[in-house]
């Protein structure tokens, strides 16, 4: 799929120019994109550092797959780290998401490039990729920055999942009270140099949340209750048991889970294939394991 063929442009004048985008502050006039338009969608952008734990990468999953399955339609930056794992989770539910890019939509100066197949799957899924670049402009220091505040108007809200001081994810937070759009913010620990940004923002007024319900209720959208109940996070067999129970604590890699479990290497590897075919867990990448929160626990 060469999604590069595929290049479009539209002015602010057009009728099919994103509503929300219209009313900031400095709007770009004119759009690159690749995808569906959509004039008028719910939004929420859920950022954050590219350089997230695997804590953040969970909520971050977690999150985005519970609300876009209640109908928001989350958006992003396709940086690697938090943006990544958002825009993940919505094309795993085979729900809509947009990337705004800080560079232009040409295949040379795609950015990143370790996401051109998420962005492929992004525009199979009904999905769209903006950029207010043309064609053959690189990303800079200037204009990833600058992106932020597409990604914020186009929003209801703002979700900074994980996010140090100095960051683009504040950046955009920042774009955000200053349209008065909601931002909200996950908590982690105080020791924590990439929580620090988010603690910074609930202190400046941003709402704390601790679940998806909290998002929806402050912006006035029906909750979102997950179908699955309390039974159906429980194993088949007593390996898958141990496994899950490990798990409900938090993201384990493979060699925690040999260590808590007291399994054999290759037992703990068989069964996490046999939970993961069965939709219980979900593999983070490098061998890191967390729950389908999806599951009630």
């Amino acid at each position: 799929m060469n999604i590069f063929e595929k290049i479009e442009k539209i002015n602010i004048k057009s009728d099919s120019y994103p509503k929300p985008l219209k009313t900031i502050k400095n709007p770009p006039k004119i759009l690159y994109f690749i995808g569906k338009l959509v004039k008028n969608e719910s939004c929420l952008a859920i950022v954050g550092t590219r350089r997230c734990t695997n804590y953040g990468k969970e909520v971050a999953y977690d999150f985005s797959s519970k609300l876009s399955e209640s109908g928001l339609t989350i958006v992003s930056g396709l940086a690697p780290g938090i943006d990544t794992a958002a825009h993940k989770a919505v094309v795993e539910e085979k729900k809509r998401t947009i990337a705004v890019l800080g560079s232009g939509l040409d295949a040379k100066n795609f950015y990143p490039k370790i996401n051109l197949k998420l962005a492929e799957e992004i525009i199979k899924n009904d999905g769209l990729i903006i950029s207010e670049y043309p064609p053959g402009m690189p990303g800079s220091k200037i204009t990833f920055p600058a992106r932020n505040r597409i990604i914020a108007g186009l929003s209801l809200g703002i979700l900074v999942v994980e996010a140090p001081i100095k960051s683009g994810a504040l950046i955009t937070a920042n774009y955000g009270f200053s349209e008065k759009r909601k931002i909200f913010a996950v908590p982690g620990s105080i020791y924590s140099q990439t929580s620090k940004g988010c603690h910074y923002l609930i202190k400046k007024g941003a709402k704390l949340v601790e679940n998806t319900n909290d998002i929806l209720k402050e912006l006035n959208l029906p909750s979102f209750e997950t179908p699955f109940s309390k039974n159906e996070v429980q194993g088949d067999s007593l390996e898958e048991n141990l496994i899950l129970n490990s798990l409900k604590g938090g993201v384990l890699n493979i060699d925690e889970l040999i260590k808590k479990t007291a399994l054999s290497p290759q037992k703990v590897a068989s069964t996490l294939t046999v939970l993961e075919m069965k939709n219980k867990i979900k593999n983070l990448g490098g061998n890191n394991f967390s729950l389908q929160r999806k599951y009630k626990i």
